[in-house]
């Protein structure tokens, strides 16, 4: 039985991938899939990596305005244009393709910018050197600062070895924003990368805490939140007991839903679900449910009562 504190919109700040619902952003499906996320007390949307050239970018921004759902976009890196190659053409390019992608960013209407700006994404042939690590860390770090002029916040995402050797786990994360030399860059942890990562996620978001922007909950089998090796509302109390007041994001992943080149890219071989807005739901009553464990939760939930009163 749930409680008024698990179901009332007690003023978290939770987004949820879109993937979660839909293949892309170029959908028919798109007005109703935010529609279903609002509804369900969503007010960010992450968006899948997005061509500018194939996408009516006004049109976009109207409709995630309309319904009152911010977008988070995803940066990321590619052959020829990589911030941590040794060819300094090369970490322009890459640089460029992080400054395009704040642009996008502000276009849309939105103030964060996900992803992996750190190098390329995918299976790694060996160990990322640390002249490497510093190299990316620096030209990050700029773009970081260039985004903050422009109203948006930066972070990158920690992965797991079988997607990068860049940064893996949350020392390491760490290491890289003081690397880049940057007071804006921030860190995106995912319970999914820590539960193969990490020895302790509680003591990994502990860890971050100073450097933290973006606590994205997800599933070990890539599916709904509420079962699976990952405790997610006591990370979610963790956290918000620990001090962290930022933004929470779900991701869920079905080979059901996902294009068939995101999902070998991702390697979503199965279909854990195929609805997506029933994760989504359940996903935010996981979340609710932490956050009522919470201290914050429990003032806010007394507050509540309060004011309703």
């Amino acid at each position: 039985m749930s409680t008024d504190a698990e179901t009332a919109p007690i003023g978290l700040d939770v987004a949820c991938h879109l993937n979660v619902l839909l293949a892309d952003a170029s959908s028919d499906l798109l007005p109703a899939a935010l529609d279903a996320l609002a509804e369900a007390g969503y007010v960010r949307v992450v968006l899948p990596p997005l061509d500018p050239s194939a996408i009516d970018t006004a049109a976009l921004r109207r409709t995630f305005a309309a319904r009152g759902i911010s977008p988070i976009t995803i940066a990321g890196q590619a052959p020829g244009a990589d911030v941590s190659a040794e060819d300094a053409d090369e970490r322009a390019a890459g640089a460029a393709a992080l400054r395009a992608a704040v642009e996008l960013t502000a276009s849309l209407g939105g103030d964060q910018m996900n992803g992996v700006p750190y190098g390329l994404f995918g299976r790694a042939p060996g160990p990322t050197s640390d002249a490497a690590f510093e190299r990316s860390a620096h030209e990050v770090g700029r773009v970081a600062d260039y985004a903050r002029e422009r109203g948006i916040a930066m972070t990158f995402e920690v992965l797991n070895r079988y997607e990068t050797s860049a940064i893996n786990t949350a020392a390491q994360a760490m290491r890289y924003v003081e690397a880049s030399g940057s007071d804006n860059l921030r860190i995106h942890l995912d319970t999914f990368h820590m539960a193969v990562e990490e020895g302790d996620l509680a003591e990994a978001i502990t860890l971050a805490l100073p450097r933290l922007g973006y606590l994205e909950l997800g599933q070990s089998g890539r599916g709904g939140l509420a079962r699976g090796a990952v405790d997610v509302a006591e990370l979610v109390r963790h956290a918000f007991d620990s001090g962290y007041s930022g933004r929470v994001g779900v991701e869920a992943f079905s080979r059901g839903i996902l294009s068939p080149g995101a999902s070998d890219m991702l390697a979503i071989w199965r279909s854990p679900y195929l609805d997506g807005v029933g994760l989504a739901q359940e996903a935010m009553r996981v979340i609710r449910r932490g956050f009522a464990l919470s201290t914050e939760g429990r003032r806010a939930a007394r507050l509540a009562r309060l004011v309703h009163d």
